[in-house]
């Protein structure tokens, strides 16, 4: 949307725009602007030939990668679980995992406990409730929520949950389409286990590469609402 302000002789031409996509709208931003000046200058140049458009420059950006990079230095006490039987048993070799600790570093978040389990009904429980009652922040539980026999870590997961946070999962989904055919496949549930926010992805790489800047921000404003509302309930 473009707005206008008279500076003496001079127009100041400003254009804000706003998206929900995950790209940037900077270019556009720019098109829209200079679209702008050239119709004025196009209806003023038989008016004054001297008119000119002088510099198109960005003013300001929020929402990007560079906003992520201004949040506060959280400190969260996080798990990250890789539910596998083949990596536990050292027959292959984890990297979801390791991508998701990667993103919560850059994030500056150092307490993180990395663990590798194997697609057990009860270890994964064991896991999920111990976690819990140490009062982790945030636990991933990475693979075992597909259609295999063993895969068994939503059904582990779900009962133990006291708030399901359904539209977490949906639109990791959703994202996730966009990038594997499979992805509509995955059966991910998250919520809270008492204070403990639990998520479960699948183990697909160029998923969890890229949903990290979509899903940080809601992850905080997750935990800041929970604490909230406890501190109410005190």
């Amino acid at each position: 949307m473009p707005y206008y302000a008279f500076e003496g002789l001079e127009i100041k031409i400003s254009v804000e725009v706003h998206t929900i996509y995950k790209t940037g709208v900077e270019v556009e931003a720019r098109h829209g602007t200079s679209l702008v000046a050239l119709v004025m200058y196009d209806m003023l140049k038989p008016i004054d030939k001297n008119v000119e458009i002088s510099s198109i420059k960005l003013e300001s950006k929020k929402g990007g990668k560079s906003d992520f990079k201004k949040l506060p230095n959280y400190d969260l006490k996080c798990a990250v679980v890789v539910c596998s039987d083949s990596i536990s048993q050292g027959i292959g070799e984890d990297t979801a995992g390791k991508i998701i600790i990667e993103k919560l570093e850059n994030f500056g978040i150092k307490n993180i406990e990395y663990t590798i389990i194997a697609d057990d009904f009860d270890t994964i429980q064991q896991h999920a409730k111990n976690f819990s009652e140490n009062e982790y922040n945030l636990v991933i539980f990475v693979g075992g929520i597909g259609l295999s026999p063993r895969d068994v870590t939503p059904d582990v997961i779900q009962p133990l949950l006291e708030v399901e946070i359904s539209g977490i999962m949906e639109t990791a989904q959703n994202y996730g389409q966009d990038c594997i055919q499979f992805s509509m496949l995955s059966r991910g549930v998250a919520g809270f286990i008492n204070n403990t926010l639990v998520l479960t992805f699948p183990g697909f790489k160029l998923l969890l590469r890229n949903i990290w800047m979509l899903f940080f921000l809601m992850f905080c404003m997750c935990l800041k609402l929970k604490k909230e509302q406890n501190i109410k309930k005190n």
